[in-house]
């Protein structure tokens, strides 16, 4: 099928050559060098960052780069989490045309030493003495690694280690010498170039480096403004998503472009209380995060009972009847402009309040939104924009518009982007959408998504086998995402390689499932198991609060250590809930059998991925022995 480059409206991009060009615009232009930038909390106390600081700093590490011989293409590696090093460290390699490799801190050593050697880089960062002390485990695989430079002072300096604030104190006599080079070195950076190798999560097999340019993230900073021209200079994010996912890292990249300010949660634990400190107007998040706001916050609004509780669900109610007017694009009406204010006064101002009470939108993505949690934050008052992407689209395809929202979607297609609706098994095109074909009452067929555009990557690296199976003869990137369009936005169904069938043939999408039996206040997670098997099953994790209050248990009940727990009383009690949400799904995809998790799937026992989807391989081989007893 012939694609509709020739009839897409141009879209003008901003004049930038690189990456490193929207910073210091950012920087000079935007704001001025003496213009806060961004914010750490140290010793209990926010810290600042200017643009001028941060210029400095580049300088001293682009100066060491350039004296350790490192030239444009080569690769250096990052093992650190969220900090305002990354971003000295990160726009030093952008200006110079050095590839980012950041790896994800909670890998095994192996798979450090595996995206090390694929990679080949040559600098190693890493951010604490356990990342260091992980490092030194296989540093005898990872030939490539010249120099590793570690954040922690007391780490002793030999011929192939310096701390970072050597390397800077290093970098700072240095740059006088390389001042030229490094100027003419940054002019000689272009869209073309690579700026990161992001090695995906691997739920399904090895990690791939996709190979991502300047271009590719710079184009979807211009998509992303394009569709949710809202976001400005004036805005605040607050970081905490890990660097080493494409997400956070476009996120990092639009800061650079609008003049944005960061700061950084000290942890993910912290993320609650930081949220009250910094009072961001922006965050982008994934549903995880979102899921237990929503719980935490129906759990405080319900529990205490009585007339506190009535008005709590009267407040939700009149939310509800707003939002539903508002996507009609109908008006409240006297009566419930006043319930509505009314409600605000009450209930809506205190849970914003203890989100810093300035937050205009969430962003969500890295996985699929349940919609009644969109619908809930909605009711409250707070945005949240479900949006569409994966690492090979550094990511951004798809988003909810901001004065357009349609739940349990992930929104219109971008503006310089197309998407496909393909027939997986014929190959048919069923439809080509861009965002000048939007019509609001559309629906297609559903198939694989395909996507075309200039946020695509490169490619895999050193991987020609991995390339050419995602890229047709057309040119279309195959997402292995399958979905529809509906009201004109796109609407993911489920990941291909996901799909369960049945022995009897049927052919079943797990997270359909698991978005309608997670609304169930006693459900905190699912996977649900089928393939070639009769009939589905599941792992389910009970939510920890609700089983204790219903069985007064204690916190010491979850850390004993059989994984799976077995009260018959406990089962019954949960098969209630599975009974009454199954009601909702079609017969043959119903839950028949489960067992019970006693603790929660996590990136620390290996079972999630950085972006918290669940590793069907994984959990598939690993809990084999009690899937099998369901059958």
């Amino acid at each position: 099928m012939s694609t509709v480059s020739s009839t897409l409206k141009e879209f003008k991009d901003p004049d930038y050559k690189s990456l490193h060009e929207f910073f210091l615009n950012s920087a000079h232009h935007i704001h001025s060098p003496e213009t806060v930038y961004l914010s750490k909390k140290e010793s209990g106390k926010w810290v600042d960052l200017t643009y001028g600081d941060m210029l400095a700093y580049i300088d001293c590490i682009c100066a060491w780069f350039c004296s350790r011989g490192l030239q444009k293409g080569d690769r250096v590696a990052l093992i650190l989490d969220n900090c305002p090093e990354y971003y000295c460290i990160d726009q030093a390699m952008q200006k110079l045309g050095i590839i980012n490799v950041s790896i994800y801190p909670t890998l095994t050593a192996d798979e450090t030493a595996f995206v090390i050697n694929d990679s080949g880089s040559r600098i190693l960062f890493v951010g604490n003495h356990f990342l260091h002390k992980k490092f030194k485990k296989v540093e005898e695989k990872c030939a490539s690694v010249e120099m590793v430079v570690a954040f922690p002072d007391d780490v002793t300096a030999d011929s192939k280690t310096i701390t970072y604030k050597g390397m800077i104190e290093a970098g700072r006599d240095l740059f006088p010498s390389w001042s030229e080079q490094i100027a003419q070195r940054f002019l000689e950076v272009g869209h073309s170039d690579i700026s990161a190798l992001i090695y995906t999560s691997g739920t399904t097999g090895v990690p791939k480096g996709a190979m991502l340019t300047h271009y590719n993230f710079m184009s979807n900073c211009f998509d992303a403004h394009d569709l949710v021209p809202d976001i400005n200079k004036d805005d605040k994010f607050l970081s905490f998503l890990p660097l080493s996912h494409v997400y956070e890292r476009m996120a990092y990249y639009l800061t650079t472009f609008l003049g944005s300010s960061v700061a950084f949660a000290e942890n993910i634990d912290k993320v609650a209380q930081n949220i009250s400190e910094v009072r961001p107007t922006l965050m982008a998040c994934v549903p995880r995060l979102l899921e237990r706001v929503h719980d935490k916050v129906m759990k405080n609004g319900t529990e205490a009972g009585g007339m506190k509780s009535k008005i709590f669900l009267w407040a939700l109610s009149v939310g509800e009847k707003a939002r539903k007017l508002k996507e009609d694009g109908k008006s409240r009406g006297p009566l419930l402009s006043m319930q509505y204010s009314l409600a605000e006064k009450l209930v809506f101002s205190k849970i914003k309040a203890k989100m810093g009470g300035r937050l205009k939108l969430f962003v969500s993505g890295g996985g699929a939104l349940p919609p009644h949690v969109g619908e809930f934050f909605a009711n409250l008052g707070i945005q949240v924009q479900e949006g569409f992407g994966l690492t090979e689209t550094s990511p951004f395809v798809t988003v909810n518009e901001y004065n357009r929202q349609v739940y349990g979607t992930v929104g219109r297609v971008a503006p310089r982007q197309q998407v496909a609706i393909q027939n997986p098994d014929t190959l048919e095109m069923y439809t080509l959408q861009t965002y000048h074909t939007f019509k609001p009452d559309f629906r297609s067929e559903e198939g694989e998504i395909l996507v075309k555009g200039p946020n695509v990557m490169k490619g895999y690296w050193n991987n020609k086998v991995e390339t050419d199976k995602v890229f047709d003869a057309d040119g279309w990137f195959h997402t292995g995402d399958i979905g529809r369009f509906e009201k004109g936005y796109l609407k993911i169904t489920d990941r291909l390689k996901n799909m369960l069938v049945t022995s009897l043939g049927k052919n079943i999408y797990p997270t359909q499932i698991e978005n309608v039996v997670l609304k169930s206040p006693r459900i905190e997670q699912i996977f649900i198991v089928g393939d070639k098997k009769e009939y589905v099953t599941a792992i389910i994790v009970p939510q920890q609060e609700e089983l204790m209050k219903a069985f007064g248990l204690t916190a010491d009940f979850f850390e004993r250590e059989e994984v799976f727990i077995q009260d018959e009383k406990m089962k019954e009690w949960l098969q209630q809930e599975v009974k009454k949400y199954n009601e909702d799904i079609a017969k043959y995809a119903r839950i028949k059998d489960f067992v019970m998790k006693r603790k929660p799937f996590s990136v620390e026992d290996g079972d999630m991925t950085i972006t918290l989807k669940i590793k069907r391989k994984v959990v598939m081989e690993k809990y084999s022995d009690q899937i099998e007893s369901m059958y």
